[in-house]
């Protein structure tokens, strides 16, 4: 069996990890991208102006890092969005349909007890390169 290659995926137009882990990884035509909070790719610190603010700012990296893989939002098949606030919930929705249009993503979302840098709000997803038909 031929092994399957790994490519890490890294753009300074988001934030740089804060850890131990890549921006995204893609194997074979999976993106797989780490959960992004909403924070400025320059300053490294969180936006300013609460739970939408900080969500329009995670979805703004996580298109430059689905862009860098090669691929865009329309490519994204499933979301997860952790919450540091379960009321949260319909604020983050308002921002998230503005770049989620149509054919939504599958999509979990959790209430946790915090995020990293005391975010109110991180957005993973998995995407697939190559053009997608609707059935």
């Amino acid at each position: 069996m031929a092994a399957l290659i790994r490519r890490i995926i890294s753009t300074a137009n988001a934030p740089a990890a804060i850890g131990p882990y890549s921006q995204a990884v893609v194997v074979d035509r999976t993106v797989y991208v780490s959960g992004q909070l909403g924070m400025d790719p320059s300053s490294g610190q969180l936006v300013q102006g609460g739970v939408q603010a900080q969500t329009r700012q995670a979805l703004v990296n996580m298109g430059e890092i689905l862009k860098a893989a090669g691929c865009s939002y329309e490519n994204v098949v499933k979301t997860t969005v952790l919450l540091a606030d379960m009321n949260d919930f319909t604020n983050v929705n308002d921002v998230y349909k503005k770049f989620f249009r149509t054919n939504y993503p599958a999509r979990a979302a959790y209430q946790v007890a915090a995020l990293p840098r005391g975010g109110l709000v991180e957005i993973e997803a998995v995407a697939v390169l190559g053009p997608l038909s609707n059935a």
